[in-house]
C-alpha cells in the first residue's frame, strides 16, 4: 500500500462546509487502498486574528509567546477535520507538533525543522487511521513551542513525507498550479506541468508565492516529487520534480516579480577596504537579510554602495545604515521603496547562450530603466521601478514564448 501526504491551505479549510470536503477527498483517496496522512494550516484568517490580538495586548509581544499563541490555530483545524472523517466512518486521529516529533532549533516564528521523529504517526498508520498534523508548528529541544514561519504547513507537509519515505506530497491550495507568472498581471499566463526542484526554488525566492522555498528546498533534498493542485477544482496541477532532459530543452519556464523589494543606497562611501564588511556585518546583526548589491567604481577616493531587503525590513535596514553614514563619513543613506524585482527563469538557460541580452532588449524596446542586476545558473533578476511592473512582465513572457496562444 503506498503512502501519501496531503497537505491543506488555510483557505481550503476556511469554514466547517469546506473542512467537511476535505474530508471527503482524503477518505475518497483512502478508499482507493493508499495510506494517508494529512497536514493542515489554520483555518483561513485565524492567523491574522490571532496576532492583532496580541497586538492589542501590547505592541511589542514576546516571540516566544507569539508561537505558543499562533500554533493554537492549526490545533482547532486538526480536531475539526478530524471529527469531519470519523462522522464518515474514517478513522483518524489528531496529532500536534509536539505529539509527532517535530524538532527544531529555538529561533522562535522562524524556526528551522532539525528531526522529525514520527513514530505516533507511524503507529497510527499500523492502526488504520488518517494522521491529522498541526502544520506550521514544532518543539525545540528545550521543550518550547516553536512555529516555522509564514508558509510553514507546506514545509511541515514534505519534511514529513520525507521523513515517512512518501512517494508524494500533494499540496492543495486555492490555485490549480504553478503559473509562468501571475495571471492576474498576465491573463495570458499558463500553468506549468512539471518544473524541476531547482527552478521552484528560484520561482518561490523570486515572489512566485505558491510553495515556500524550504519545503522545495525538503523534496530536493529526499527527492520527494511535489504536486501542487486546486481543492475545489479538478485538474492535474503542477508536479515539481527531479530535473530531466525534456526541461532542459525550455529556456525559460517563468517570469516571476517580488514586489516586497526596498532599496538602500549610501552615497560618498570612503572608498578602502572594510567598510562594506562592516556595513553588511551590522545589518546581518539585526537579523536583516540582503539580497542584490551593487557598488559603483570609486572615483576621488569614494563610492556609492546599493543594496535591496525587504520592504518589512526596509526601515530597519535605514535606521542602520544613516548611523554608518555618520560612523564612517559617508554622505547619506537613502530609502526608495517603490522598486519591484522582475525575474526569468529557467533550467535550459544553461545551455543557451544570449538569454541576458533579449531580456535587457526588451526591457529596453518598453523604456523600462534597469536600476539592478543579479544572476545565477538558471535566473536573471533586475530592479526595476514599480509603475512599470506590468509592462515588463508583460513583455518579458512574451518575449520568451510563455504565453498560452504561443504555447497551446
Amino acid at each position: 500500500m503506498g503512502l501519501v501526504v496531503h497537505k491543506y491551505g488555510g483557505s481550503s479549510v476556511g469554514s466547517p462546509e469546506k473542512i467537511g470536503l476535505v474530508a471527503e477527498k482524503i477518505h475518497a483517496v483512502r478508499k482507493e487502498g493508499k495510506d494517508v496522512v494529512v497536514v493542515v494550516s489554520a483555518m483561513e484568517g485565524d492567523t491574522d486574528r490571532l496576532i492583532r490580538l496580541a497586538h492589542e495586548i501590547t505592541p511589542e509581544p514576546k516571540e516566544r509567546e507569539m508561537d505558543m499563541l499562533l500554533s493554537s490555530g492549526e490545533r482547532v483545524t486538526i480536531a475539526l477535520l478530524t471529527m469531519a472523517l470519523e462522522s464518515l466512518g474514517c478513522p483518524a486521529v489528531s496529532l500536534t507538533g509536539r505529539q509527532v516529533g517535530i524538532i527544531t532549533d529555538s529561533a522562535h516564528t522562524r524556526a528551522r525543522i532539525k528531526e522529525i521523529q514520527a513514530d505516533r504517526i507511524r503507529d497510527s498508520i499500523q492502526e488504520g487511521k488518517v494522521a491529522v498534523v498541526a502544520g506550521f508548528q514544532g518543539i525545540d529541544e528545550s521543550s518550547n513551542v516553536t512555529t516555522l514561519g509564514r508558509g510553514g504547513s507546506d514545509t511541515t507537509a514534505v519534511a514529513i513525507a520525507a521523513a515517512l519515505d512518501a512517494e508524494l506530497c500533494v499540496i492543495h491550495t486555492d490555485v490549480d498550479g504553478v503559473y509562468t507568472t501571475d495571471p492576474n498581471l498576465v491573463p495570458k499566463a499558463r500553468r506549468i506541468d512539471r518544473i524541476s526542484f531547482d527552478e521552484m526554488l528560484e520561482m518561490a525566492s523570486l515572489g512566485a508565492n505558491v510553495l515556500q522555498t524550504r519545503s522545495v528546498e525538503f523534496g530536493k533534498k529526499y527527492s520527494i516529487p511535489i504536486l501542487v493542485k486546486s481543492t475545489f477544482q479538478d485538474g492535474p496541477g503542477t508536479l515539481v520534480t527531479t530535473e530531466d532532459e525534456a526541461m532542459e530543452q525550455v529556456l525559460v519556464s517563468g517570469v516571476p516579480f517580488d514586489t516586497n523589494q526596498a532599496k538602500v543606497t549610501i552615497t560618498g562611501i570612503p572608498d578602502k577596504p572594510g567598510v562594506a564588511a562592516k556595513i553588511f556585518g551590522s545589518i546581518s546583526d539585526r537579523g536583516v537579510v540582503v539580497d542584490m548589491i551593487i557598488q559603483n567604481v570609486g572615483e576621488s577616493g569614494l563610492t556609492d554602495l546599493s543594496f535591496t531587503v525587504p520592504k518589512t525590513d526596509a526601515q530597519v535596514a535605514l535606521k542602520i545604515t544613516k548611523e554608518l553614514a555618520k560612523e564612517i563619513g559617508a554622505k547619506e543613506a537613502i530609502l526608495d521603496d517603490r522598486i519591484v524585482k522582475v525575474s526569468i527563469v529557467g533550467v535550459g538557460m544553461r545551455s543557451h547562450g544570449g538569454v541576458a541580452a533579449k531580456m535587457f532588449s526588451t526591457l529596453a524596446r518598453e523604456e523600462v530603466n534597469i536600476m539592478m542586476i543579479s544572476t545565477s545558473e538558471i535566473k536573471i533578476s533586475c530592479v526595476i521601478e514599480a509603475k512599470n511592473t506590468e509592462k515588463a512582465v508583460g513583455a518579458l513572457h512574451e518575449a520568451f514564448g510563455l504565453n498560452q496562444s504561443e504555447t497551446n
